[in-house]
This record gives structure tokens, sequence and C-alpha cells, in this order.
């Protein structure tokens, strides 16, 4: 069976999209092919499929200290159809923000450790416009969780 990579994300800007796009290229790395990433907007993205997924990229803007209401969305619709049945699955997370990412970081790592989610890489946060550092900083984030999510597969 074919691991499944689920991109959940808001992204309302071109800082964003970028980052969104940085992160799903790298879920196809050189050498990662036995994968499947499904990438849904954080307001259409539900339980169904949380629980379909092996594992977890969550994108959000920090809005006023927190994730956006849209990711937070997601994980309302998720939380308790996902509390037993994801247990150990692995995730990462990206931010940006205008100056402060932390409160969304920690709002994020809070729910994703109630549900039993395994950090896979430490989260790469972004404040102002994202530079090439920042991008490549976004691809090793997809190409290290769709890597952990083809290893657990063999």
């Amino acid at each position: 069976m074919v691991p499944r990579l689920l991109v959940v994300h808001h992204t309302p800007s071109p800082a964003l999209a970028s980052m969104l796009d940085a992160v799903v290229a790298g879920t196809a790395a050189d050498g990662i092919s036995g994968v499947e990433v499904l990438v849904r907007p954080a307001l259409t993205a539900g339980a169904t499929d949380a629980l379909e997924a092996d594992g977890y990229l969550l994108g959000t803007p920090a809005n006023i200290g927190y994730m956006s209401g849209a990711l937070k969305h997601f994980f309302d619709l998720a939380y308790y159809p996902c509390l037993a049945s994801t247990e150990g699955r692995p995730y990462g997370l990206y931010v940006h923000g205008t100056t402060d990412t932390h409160g969304a970081v920690r709002s994020v790592e809070t729910i994703a450790g109630a549900l039993g989610w395994h950090r896979a890489h430490l989260p790469v946060t972004v404040a102002d416009t994202p530079g090439r550092a920042d991008l490549e900083a976004c691809f090793d984030l997809g190409a290290t969780i769709a890597a952990t999510l083809e290893g657990a597969a063999t």
C-alpha cells in the first residue's frame, strides 16, 4: 500500500503560496516516488482526509499570535474522529508571519501533540518575504516528511 501524505494549508498570501509550492515540490524530491500526496485547503479538508492519511504537512499564517482560523477549523473537524486512530503519525509544519510566528507554532504543536502525532521535522517559520533559504527549508520539510512515510512503508 502506498503511504498517503495530506498537505493541509491556508494560503491567503503570495508568501504562503511560494512556501506551499516549495513544500509540495519537496515531496517529490529525487529518490522519493512511493508517496501519494493530497493537497487540501484547510477549509475543505476534513476528518476523512486525516483518517486516510499516513502523515501530515500543515501550513498556516500566523494571525495575531495563533494559527489561522481555517487550520483551526480543520482541527475542529478532525480532532475527535482522529483522536484514537492517528496516534504516532508524523507531521511537519510551516508558518508565515509578518513578525512573530511563535504563538502559531505553539497552537499547532499543542493540538498535534494532543492527537499523539509525532513531529518529524522542526517547524519552518518565516517572517516577512520568504527568501531562497526559507524556500529551501520548505522544500526540505516536504522531502523529509515524504521520505519518512516512504521509509515507514518499506
